[in-house]
């Protein structure tokens, strides 16, 4: 069996077809990602694969995650690719999904009352699975959840401190997300620790371009996460606030006349590393003024790693004993200064980086950099969402089986 992949970001949409043995075991046969999908700038959007041993890039415009799905099925289609079952990620599930589910007309339906959850990224997820149905009407598709890996949150950690009808009326809890790319790093970790994933302890750090988060994982699973009822909350991120009071929202809309829908965007769109700098929402743009001596960047590059190691520290204190201090996505896998920055201030809970061995990740597999003999290790994980994805879906063609 053969199953396509897609894991859509806000401004990319990777794939990858993987052909299947067993329940555990895929291997990819084609790989690819839509870059700057909808962004509006000087380069050119562009797709990019690998299939047969065989590299390829196409400068085409992608104003859309839709326009990306369909150049990118195009594609697969042009390469005799074989395609039997279609994974999705689909960012917040709410209280309506906390498992992978086959996708049929009254799932849709579900998952369009989830899109405002996430209005980055559900709707993104909704336009490439309506565009691979067109496609492929006889191949049957299924969504999996990164809220779904944070439902075993206890209730200290995800009820919000209101009344309960209210919460039960609405919904109203911490969700959590980027549950994918934990569910995968918790398993590298164990694997390379050797130590058994129910017996682990992590702080785990994911860090995106676009979205951050950090979680703490005790026993391999999720006890607490920075990102709330919506991925808004937490981390300075690209384009959002992370934490803020709440009365500074109430303040804009009931005494200086905000609409809601525009302090939504102020809040998601432009925010975070780009409202604080003023001119870029790309951390590597922003550590280079660091450089400079840019006092905006600098703000914004203190402020990124002032409130990471705040959560970091937080969680180590929740978890009680730490076995290791895991960084993944683009920023945590290619950004030394950053993972130097957030443990120069956690050598009291046992963390120390090795500033050669920092400098010397490459991104191709895991890497161990902390202090020989430190009580707790620094890990460089790249994480496999899309990975993830393919055996939920072999699970849940397991589980349908019976």
């Amino acid at each position: 069996m053969q199953i396509l992949v897609f894991n859509g970001g806000s401004s990319s949409l990777s794939f990858t077809v993987f052909a299947t043995a067993g329940q555990d075991q895929a291997t990819p046969v084609l790989t690819g990602k839509a870059h700057r999908v909808g962004v509006t700038g000087q380069e050119a959007s562009f797709l990019e694969f690998r299939c047969h041993g065989q590299a390829h890039r196409h400068e085409v415009a992608m104003a859309s995650h839709g326009q990306a799905a369909i150049e990118a099925l195009r594609r697969i289609v042009e390469q005799g690719v074989q395609v039997d079952w279609i994974g999705h990620r689909f960012v917040h599930g709410g209280t309506l999904f906390t498992a992978a589910t086959q996708v049929d007309d009254a799932t849709m339906r579900r998952l369009q009352a989830c899109v405002a959850l996430a209005p980055l990224h559900n709707p993104i997820a909704l336009e490439v699975i309506r565009e691979a149905r067109r496609v492929y009407p006889g191949v049957p598709q299924y969504v999996t959840f990164d809220s779904a890996f944070h439902s075993s949150l206890p209730p200290a950690a995800c009820t919000y401190a209101l009344p309960p009808r209210l919460a039960q009326r609405f919904g109203f809890r911490r969700y959590g997300f980027h549950g994918l790319s934990y569910a995968y790093v918790t398993g590298a970790a164990a694997r390379h620790l050797a130590v058994p994933r129910e017996q682990l302890n992590l702080v785990a750090c994911h860090l995106g371009t676009g979205g951050s988060s950090v979680a703490a994982i005790a026993a391999g699973r999720s006890v607490d996460t920075s990102m709330g009822y919506s991925p808004l909350p937490g981390l300075v991120m690209s384009t959002r606030s992370g934490d803020l009071d709440p009365m500074l929202a109430l303040y804009l809309m009931t005494a200086h006349g905000y609409h809601p829908d525009a302090v939504t965007d102020l809040l998601n769109r432009e925010s975070g590393l780009l409202g604080l700098s003023a001119f870029s929402s790309d951390l590597r743009d922003i550590t280079a003024r660091v450089v400079a001596g840019d006092p905006e960047a600098c703000l914004a590059f203190d402020m990124y790693v002032h409130r990471l190691r705040g959560y970091v520290g937080a969680y180590a204190v929740v978890l009680g004993r730490l076995d290791a201090l895991v960084f993944t996505d683009d920023i945590g896998v290619r950004h030394p200064l950053v993972r130097e920055r957030v443990a120069s201030g956690l050598s009291w809970c046992g963390i120390r980086v090795d500033p050669a061995l920092n400098q010397a990740v490459t991104g191709a597999g895991i890497d161990d950099i902390g202090v020989a003999g430190a009580p707790v290790r620094v890990l460089v994980v790249p994480t496999q969402e899309e990975l993830v994805i393919c055996l939920d879906g072999l699970r849940l063609l397991a589980a349908q089986a019976g």
